[in-house]
């Protein structure tokens, strides 16, 4: 496992950890395949997180996460309130739309998905809330960036995206704006391309906007 922070061990942990949150319940030799950690390494670390809450056993012993990791995300949630005060702007799009609605922020050289509403059609494309994504690949990774670079131009109302990251997908993003104008997240509707069609910002692009905008006024009255 290729090491990220420069810290070996917490690397490996947050592996484990991330392994449970793909696959769900593992066994020890089914965590060690997702790890790709040898055995005694896996089990030693999953046992270390099993003590600190952060990981649990089901009815049949297998490794799944642990409750401590509930408390956190909601410390988490509660400290950076967009997601929970973009939710309702984010559930209009998605029922006006009946598409899968995701709200994205720039996390380092990353975005990070901080809300995602599924579309209630069976064929849908679903993005997990937490889940990190390249920023620069995508219509939401490309409103993040921001009006500095060669592929977004300088004043952008919505980027649309057809089979960028996903052969099939195709995606529209609007920026939600701060009080200085800055990007600060990006409000997406993404779906099968069969739906959307090859240019999905001349079907959705307004309803995006709209729902962005909602959520810049939001973000507004409350930094007052």
């Amino acid at each position: 496992m290729e090491s990220i922070s420069g810290v070996g061990v917490l690397d490996k942990a947050v592996g484990v950890l991330r392994a449970l949150r793909t696959h769900g319940p593992l066994s020890l030799v089914e965590l060690q395949t997702a790890t790709a950690l040898p055995r005694a390494t896996a089990h030693r670390l999953a046992v270390a997180l099993e003590e600190h809450g952060l990981v649990r056993r089901d009815a049949v012993g297998r490794f799944c996460l642990g409750f401590e990791l509930i408390a956190m995300g909601r410390a988490a949630a509660d400290s950076y309130p967009l997601g929970e005060m973009a939710r309702p702007a984010l559930v209009t799009l998605r029922n006006a739309t009946a598409e899968s609605v995701q709200l994205f922020v720039r996390e380092g050289d990353e975005r990070r998905c901080v809300v995602s509403l599924q579309s209630p059609h069976g064929l849908r494309w679903i993005v997990p809330e937490g889940a990190r994504l390249p920023l620069g690949i995508g219509s939401a990774g490309r409103v993040l960036i921001g009006p500095i670079s060669a592929t977004t131009p300088a004043r952008v109302d919505w980027v649309e995206s057809v089979e960028e990251r996903e052969p099939g997908v195709a995606s529209v993003s609007a920026p939600v704006l701060g009080r200085d104008g800055s990007v600060v997240a990006a409000v997406s509707i993404s779906g099968p391309v069969e739906r959307l069609s090859r240019q999905p910002g001349r079907r959705f692009g307004r309803a995006v906007v709209e729902a962005a905008t909602a959520v810049s006024q939001v973000l507004g009255d409350f930094l007052g």
